[in-house]
């Protein structure tokens, strides 16, 4: 009897030995998101998960976390920094204070075109904008789209760059957005996405603007009522993990991760690229009021924010802005 209890109490113990060996064995990467649940980056996000989860075969486990669920996109960034999580799915915009040089990218009316966009951004210029990224702590793992930034407001229709004077316009902390929106008239202000909708629906702001996919995923057309397609910006989404937690991995897992996001970033292109004009025919469903920018109109939003880019000059290496305007020429 007392070699039988022996015999159970060495299978019990060989059994936690094995679980606490797996356990040891298995890392855990927390992932945030700032994007619904329906949006196409949360889309990436679990296609992501199940590729790094089937290509380690189980050692890495992702924990995603969309919708704003750790907090807003500033929260994320520092949470990120600070190790606290793996990686976000967020806005350039929200590196842009550390890394200014992403601002050279988010110059007003810099993309005719996505497919031009993502050309600079997956050449020279990102790797550059990779390289300082790491040099602040945090690793870039790939670019998908936001997309071209539209305005909409609560006052008036938008059909020309002397509709914007003095509205009050919620912008991402990017100071070239910012300066953009001073030089078109408006008066811009920084906030946090997470803190939109309430702003607007109080009437604090009188507009935001955003990618269509945005506007119509946030609802924002429940608390605006006019809608331009003024495409003043093409914004990125990059998803950026902390340097030190990727660089404890093991060489075969960082390979899975950076496998893993490679196919996520191509999914989310070519879906973001797809849904881009059903989203704005949505929110035209949905009652906002719809205003085409006359090329004309276009020209002249281009000529009132033609000084940005050189007051850029001042706070980043001017070969840096004139290695992305070189780039960005059809």
């Amino acid at each position: 009897m007392m070699a039988k209890n022996f015999l159970i109490s060495g299978l019990a113990a060989g059994a936690i030995l094995l679980g606490s060996v797996a356990a040891q064995a298995q890392t855990t990467l927390r992932v945030a998101g700032n994007f619904p649940v329906e949006h196409t980056a949360s889309g990436a996000m679990e296609i992501f998960k199940e590729r790094v989860e089937e290509l380690t075969g189980g050692e890495l486990v992702v924990q995603n976390f969309p919708a704003m669920q750790l907090g807003g996109a500033n929260e994320n960034v520092d949470q990120v920094r600070s190790g606290a999580i793996f990686a976000v799915f967020t806005s350039i915009a929200y590196f842009t204070r550390t890394v200014p040089e992403l601002e050279a990218v988010s110059l007003p009316f810099l993309f005719e075109s996505r497919d031009k966009a993502f050309e600079v951004m997956d050449g020279p210029v990102g790797t550059l904008m990779d390289e300082k990224l790491l040099e602040e702590g945090f690793v870039n793992l790939g670019y998908m789209e936001l997309g071209f930034r539209h305005a909409t407001n609560n006052v008036r229709p938008i059909t020309s760059a002397e509709d914007f004077a003095g509205l009050r316009i919620r912008l991402q902390p990017n100071e070239v957005h910012l300066d953009t929106f001073r030089a078109l008239g408006a008066n811009p202000q920084a906030m946090d996405v997470s803190e939109l909708y309430s702003a607007l629906q109080q009437g604090v702001l009188d507009g935001q603007e955003n990618p269509y996919n945005i506007i119509s995923t946030r609802r924002f057309n429940e608390v605006q009522t006019y809608l331009s397609d003024t495409g003043h910006f093409f914004d990125f989404i990059n998803v950026v993990a902390n340097r030190d937690a990727f660089g404890r991995l093991s060489p075969e897992h960082q390979e899975a991760v950076r496998t893993a996001m490679r196919e996520a970033v191509e999914w989310q292109r070519k879906e973001a690229a797809a849904l881009d004009l059903k989203f704005r025919d949505e929110l035209i469903a949905a009652g906002m009021e719809f205003h085409a920018i006359t090329p004309e109109a276009r020209a002249g939003m281009r000529e009132a924010t033609m000084g940005i880019a050189e007051a850029l000059k001042s706070r980043v290496d001017p070969a840096v802005i004139d290695m992305v305007l070189a780039e960005s020429v059809e």
